[in-house]
């Protein structure tokens, strides 16, 4: 008997995982595609749209105030609607936004746009971290998630080589290069939009790909996950949007994205301060080395805590490590040094993600949870309209884009500090057995 549980498990998870995870990777990778190539862009969009350092920065943030004031309605709306309609809505207009900002033509236009974007992508996140949960047992979800937010780096990785080469070999029609790619970049959002109205379940009980012995089991092991963790509450709206708990996670997010996102938008011009000499697809290829370390890092560490079932820790001391490089970085003029530095901060960086999404659900029900995670992000990336003016305002200030890394380190560092000591009512994962979750195998362990 305990030989057959065993293989519908293993069978059941693998079909589960390469039927999602992989899926909404690639979705994550063209949202985060759409959202960051701006910085790129900037290499030639801020002489022809004449921008400031300052500018460019509220260009940057700008984005983040349209997610802020839609993040937590779009998410009600996904749960009223559904994850399969609601989602390829956020896919389709943010595709057709993506593609209109490659024909701004004043500064303006470019604002009412990359707020127009944020208000478009607004729950999409969110809503795929709450749609894991319900696919995937609370063992597993770090690693889950950080397949899923490895998006991110992997966006970064492929974004810089492919943005730069489209600027510099793509032009026709009376558009630039900066323009067509914003462009070319904007259409796989439309196209995934379609696909994904055919293609997403909402649930594992409409799950017609799975068999009915393996989709009954999924939905028995899950209730059986949600059972296990009688201290979770379960809260109304308000009452999760104001849990102090919520918003001290929040505060620790906003903090955090301030650091994350100034970095982000701004290293193609902190690469280009290393040599002049560097053309647009130079610039990408260094770029590309930060990106591919943090995302091993991310993985290898989420792995770790759900091998642990740790996740309070295993979110606070990369932030620490993310912060002391990042210092670094600040104070160095090698050129060398700082990527490698960069490298360093960015691993630290990403590895928090997937600890710290799991935090919620210690103490929430997964429908609060869904509206609580709405918030945190939503609250949390205001810090995305911050941490780019701010560095542009230390570019000025400072002459160097390198001297403002160190306001955003002292700002991760303080993050290190709320995550370590907030007290939560189990910093564990539920598991006594947990598990470690892999593509191609599913295994169990005493910890």
């Amino acid at each position: 008997m305990l030989a057959e549980t065993n293989s519908i498990e293993k069978t059941t998870m693998r079909k589960v995982f390469w039927r999602i995870v992989p899926y909404t990777f690639l979705l994550y990778v063209i949202s985060y595609l759409d959202r960051a190539n701006l910085g790129y862009a900037a290499l030639q969009m801020n002489k022809d749209l004449a921008l400031s350092a300052e500018a460019f920065g509220f260009a940057g943030g700008i984005f983040f105030i349209g997610y802020f004031l839609f993040e937590v309605p779009s998410n009600v709306a996904l749960q009223k609607y559904g994850s399969r309609i609601w989602i390829s809505r956020i896919l389709l207009t943010w595709g057709a936004v993506a593609v209109l900002t490659g024909f701004a033509q004043t500064a303006m236009q470019l604002y009412v746009l990359r707020f127009l974007l944020g208000v478009a992508e607004a729950g999409f996140f969110p809503g795929i971290i709450i749609y894991l949960t319900y696919w995937f047992r609370s063992k597993e979800q770090a690693t889950t998630v950080a397949f899923f937010t490895a998006a991110i780096p992997v966006s970064y990785l492929l974004g810089a080589p492919l943005s730069t080469w489209i600027m510099d070999n793509v032009s026709g029609f009376g558009l630039t290069g900066w323009r067509w790619m914003l462009i070319i970049e904007g259409v796989p959002a439309i196209a995934a939009g379609v696909f994904n109205y055919f293609y997403m379940t909402d649930r594992p009980e409409k799950a017609k790909w799975l068999t009915t012995e393996q989709r009954d089991w999924l939905v028995a092991e899950l209730a059986a996950d949600h059972a296990k963790r009688p201290h979770v509450e379960h809260l109304g709206l308000w009452q999760a949007i104001s849990n102090p708990k919520v918003l001290f996670l929040s505060a620790i997010y906003f903090i955090y994205q301030v650091g994350n996102l100034g970095i982000g938008l701004w290293m193609p011009q902190i690469i280009q301060s290393f040599g002049q000499s560097l053309t647009h697809f130079q610039i990408g290829l260094v770029a590309m080395i930060p990106y591919a370390i943090a995302t091993v890092a991310m993985i290898v560490w989420s792995k770790r805590s759900d091998r642990t079932g740790e996740r309070q820790k295993h979110s606070a001391v990369p932030l620490l490590i993310g912060g002391l490089a990042l210092a670094a970085t600040g104070l160095t003029h090698n050129p060398y040094v700082a990527v490698a530095l960069i490298s360093v901060a960015l691993a630290g960086i990403y590895a928090f993600k997937s600890p710290f999404w799991s935090l919620p659900g210690l103490f929430l029900t997964r429908s609060t949870a869904a509206v609580s995670i709405a918030a945190i992000n939503s609250i949390g990336n205001l810090g995305g309209f911050v941490g780019p003016y701010a560095m542009g305002a230390a570019k000025t200030w400072t002459g160097s884009a390198l001297g403002g890394l160190l306001f955003l380190a002292v700002l991760l560092v303080i993050s290190f500090l709320m995550t370590w000591f907030m007290r939560l009512p189990n910093a564990e994962a539920d598991t006594s057995p947990t598990g470690q979750f892999h593509a191609g195998q599913f295994t169990t362990r005493k910890v």
